[in-house]
């Protein structure tokens, strides 16, 4: 109540901030609660589940992730656990229309930073892991095209959709 959230341009393939590594964040301030607001924001505009700071022009370690349970802020966030195996099928805000199938770990544990600095512990299976590694990958400059086993034909979509 009382902030102004903006919607920011989504960064698309090509541009080559989508392909640098991210510093991590050291101000816990009113201008990261800014940010985390619009990148939620612009995230539910665009109908994502995930969305990274370098996709809103910005190279930090700052992620936001929802897969329907509420938006999950991540900032400096790193693995902790990885296990289990999963085939995802992958789309990304910076592709769009573009879809590949993954290989991903079934089970992660991300260790991060709230808005405040606070660190947390997060545990995650199935879709919302598969998120958290996607958006996770972007603050290392990777993309899920790189990951991808083989992108998907235009068949395929349209059975998906």
């Amino acid at each position: 109540p009382g902030f102004w959230m903006a919607i920011r341009n989504i960064v698309k393939d090509g541009d080559d901030i989508l392909t640098k590594v991210c510093r991590p964040v050291e101000k816990f301030d009113e201008k990261l609660a800014t940010l985390l607001d619009d990148m939620a924001e612009t995230m539910h505009d665009a109908d994502g589940v995930g969305l990274a700071a370098p996709q809103v022009g910005i190279l930090r370690r700052i992620a936001v992730v929802d897969v329907g349970e509420g938006v999950i802020e991540f900032v400096n966030p790193v693995f902790v656990e990885q296990s289990g195996e999963q085939e995802c099928v992958e789309g990304c805000l910076s592709f769009p229309g573009e879809y590949g199938l993954t290989k991903r770990p079934y089970h992660v544990v991300v260790r991060a930073q709230d808005r405040n600095g606070k660190f947390f512990e997060l545990e995650s299976e199935g879709f919302r892991a598969d998120a958290c590694c996607h958006e996770i990958d972007h603050l290392d400059g990777v993309n899920f095209k790189t990951r991808a086993i083989r992108m998907l034909t235009e068949e395929e979509l349209e059975k998906l959709k």
